[in-house]
């Protein structure tokens, strides 16, 4: 499944136009945890690691204040933080995209 297969588009002018996503803010809690990240590391790898959904991977990038168009690889080295409350995020995101 490709990540752009669930993109909302819309029609106006006869020209295609892509809905604005929106994302929840995801606040750190104590239950997250923290992993520091080495070369082979990929937010979506994580998501599956973690999560056991790769297309989860927006999280884990949001959580560490990437946006999700700049790239899927966390900075090398540093700590990452992998929000434990993922089906929470998940359905305020669902939440905030319903239209």
């Amino acid at each position: 499944m490709s990540r752009y297969d669930n993109i909302k588009t819309t029609t106006k002018d006869n020209k295609r136009l892509y809905v604005r996503i929106k994302y929840p803010e995801i606040k750190p809690l104590i239950s997250d945890l923290y992993i520091i990240c080495n070369s082979t590391d990929r937010y979506d790898k994580l998501a599956h690691d973690y999560y056991g959904d790769s297309s989860l991977w927006w999280i884990i990038a949001i959580a560490n204040g990437a946006s999700p168009q700049d790239t899927i690889f966390p900075p090398l080295g540093v700590y990452v933080r992998i929000p434990q409350n993922y089906v929470e995020v998940q359905a305020d995101f669902n939440n905030l995209n319903k239209n």
